[in-house]
């Protein structure tokens, strides 16, 4: 998903959207441990995904925290 788009959810919504992207990097785990998985550009890109939805989490709760002071 685009950084564009993950920047309008809200903080709800990327929790949701990082649990589903830490279910799929398990699943590519489980197929690269079966000898299923032979397209390793996935890894990168469900690894790349998950940073950037915890950085916009991160950013989110301390401009929230920032607000009640």
């Amino acid at each position: 998903m685009e950084l564009k788009e993950l920047r309008t959810q809200s903080a709800q919504d990327l929790a949701e959207q990082l649990v589903e992207l830490r279910r799929e990097q398990f699943n590519l785990r489980m197929q690269k441990g079966s000898g299923q998985q032979k397209q390793t550009h996935h890894f990168k890109r469900v690894k790349r995904e998950i940073a950037q939805v915890k950085m916009l989490i991160g950013e989110k709760t301390s401009s929230a925290a920032k607000g009640e002071k």
